[in-house]
């Protein structure tokens, strides 16, 4: 499992939840990652992280105490100055099951949607443009 800490995600995490929290602020403001996930997994997504692929520790749940229900879509907003290009995303279910998807271009990709097939969870990216 995931164990490095460094004070400088800690402040990146905070700075992706705070985004998460004034998504509506336009933009002007915005990372060249933001994007919109959308739930179509017929579950309820307790827990959403993205963390960048050259660390190894998850940090804070971006939902907080909210979760993500079937159907929903929460967009995710980065700071303008964030420059890191791969990230990779994690959920958790009601039921506590996890999947993860790694190395994820967000410099590219507008929307991911999270679904569920023959019980296998996919995310589809669509790219801006």
């Amino acid at each position: 499992m995931f164990t490095k800490s460094s004070k400088a995600l800690k402040v990146l995490a905070f700075s992706v939840v705070a985004a998460v929290s004034l998504a509506g602020a336009g933009r002007a403001l915005a990372g060249d990652q933001d994007f919109t996930v959308h739930n179509d997994t017929g579950v309820t997504i307790k827990e959403l992280y993205v963390s960048p692929h050259s660390t190894d520790d998850w940090e804070e749940n971006l939902l907080g105490k909210d979760s993500l229900k079937d159907g929903e879509e929460q967009e995710i907003t980065f700071p303008k100055r964030e420059k890191t290009e791969n990230w990779d995303l994690k959920i958790v279910d009601s039921d506590g099951n996890s999947v993860e998807w790694a190395n994820l271009k967000l410099t590219e990709i507008t929307d991911v949607t999270l679904t569920i097939k023959n019980g296998k969870t996919y995310a589809t990216t669509k790219n801006g443009d």
